[in-house]
């Protein structure tokens, strides 16, 4: 296993793991390819074929039908079941707490098996639903806007807790499918992607996107193994046209990412010159902004029908100017990139130094791009009473007593009946 190494303030950090230890002794299959799994049954005791033959049956189980418990899995002889059941688990990240917004925005604050915990998010649109899934506890950049940034970097989450926050997500939204890719292919061409993912057809969940806690380019070969999953048809199956990996410019890793995960890429911009990004965005001082935008140039698959978002969130008198929308348009013209800008209204935090730009601020920056003839939406903000800014559940969290936490556990049990 290549061991990627993160990149911290003082020296890089080598923080390899696959698998998190759990005290049981048994080991999660949730983030294992079919080979893998093959390996662990073989090396539990089964011969190299009945190995093959019952990981793919558990492979099936696991991301096509998202069940939890082997004797759930018809297909596999009920005296085999107990033998699965001693030495393997298949797992979830724990849930801590999950709150529910007014305008339909979900968040978790989920623990590892190991104790750390981290965050996702669902947020619900017309025509999509996002899921925000996190790479990282915690994150080494420090920008310093991002509330996530206030955090130490405790680990990388592995494939594992990377793609159990979308089986949790799927859970939770009760989207499983009830038959299989053949069957659903037989009901209509227009229910599955060219690809073999799953389409929109009525789902709540359609879309990921690597933009939670972490930065997802330095735990590349985590996040990588987990979206394979996830896209596999035999799996989760969900076309890379719908999952977008958001960076703050991890320019060495850009290319690799295009080249072996191939999903639409996003960027944290959020400032225009030198001097404004290397004070909110530090890795800037390392990756500077024109070896960022060459990246995005270079990036295999950017085109105008897979354009490559640039982040920006807006801040008061610090990016916001008509001269730095104008500078954002020069540079996204001068290097020729199939671009769209999503201007992000500041979510303000507790202890947070800046403020959010007005609404006239940011629909004039918006005008300026839109009538250069390069999209630039604003954002809707979404899930602000349930503070669904990365990094602000986690740190509500921290100051509610373990009493008060099994209390609202209890709570949201009884509302469910």
């Amino acid at each position: 296993m290549v061991v990627m190494q993160i990149p911290g303030n003082i020296d890089p950090v080598p923080a390899p793991r696959d698998i998190t230890p759990r005290e049981d002794g048994r080991i999660d299959l949730v983030g294992l390819p079919k080979k893998r799994i093959a390996e662990l049954f073989e090396a539990a005791g089964l011969d190299a074929k009945a190995a093959k033959l019952r990981s793919k049956q558990v492979f099936h189980w696991l991301y096509h039908r998202g069940v939890t418990d082997f004797e759930a899995m018809t297909d596999i002889a009920k005296t085999m079941r107990p033998w699965l059941t001693e030495r393997f688990v298949i797992g979830r990240p724990d849930i801590v707490l999950a709150q529910h917004s007014n305008d339909g925005t979900r968040k978790w604050l989920l623990r590892t098996s190991d104790g750390h915990e981290f965050e996702m998010v669902f947020i619900p649109d017309a025509d999509r639903g996002t899921l925000c899934v996190s790479s990282q506890v915690g994150c080494t950049l420090n920008c310093r806007f991002c509330h996530t940034g206030t955090m130490r970097l405790v680990r990388n989450l592995t494939p594992g807790e990377i793609v159990g926050q979308v089986m949790l997500a799927r859970d939770a939204l009760g989207e499983w499918p009830k038959t299989g890719q053949a069957d659903l292919a037989a009901l209509g061409d227009d229910l599955v992607d060219d690809d073999g993912g799953y389409s929109a057809d009525g789902r709540l969940l359609t879309n990921i996107v690597m933009m939670g806690m972490g930065e997802p380019l330095y735990n590349f070969d985590n996040v990588r193994d987990a979206l394979k999953l996830v896209m596999d048809g035999d799996g989760l199956a969900l076309s890379k046209r719908r999952i977008t990996l958001s960076t703050s410019g991890v320019v060495p890793m850009m290319a690799k990412c295009g080249e072996e995960i191939g999903v639409n890429l996003a960027v944290s911009l959020h400032a225009v010159s030198k001097e404004v990004r290397d004070e909110i965005v530090p890795i800037n001082r390392k990756y500077g902004l024109e070896e960022l935008l060459q990246a995005c140039s270079d990036y295999p698959g950017a085109s105008n029908a897979r354009r490559i978002t640039f982040e920006y969130v807006m801040l008061k008198d610090k990016n916001d100017s008509d001269e730095d929308a104008r500078e954002l348009v020069r540079l996204i013209k001068q290097y020729k990139l199939p671009a769209k800008v999503n201007l992000i209204p500041f979510n303000p935090w507790p202890g947070a130094i800046y403020d959010c730009s007005s609404p006239e601020r940011i629909r004039r920056f918006s005008d300026i791009v839109f009538e250069a003839g390069i999209s630039a939406p604003v954002r809707t903000p979404r899930g602000r009473d349930i503070d669904a800014a990365c990094g602000q559940l986690k740190t509500a969290a921290t100051r509610m007593s373990r009493a008060e936490l099994d209390r609202l556990a209890e709570e949201k049990q009884a509302a469910l009946g």
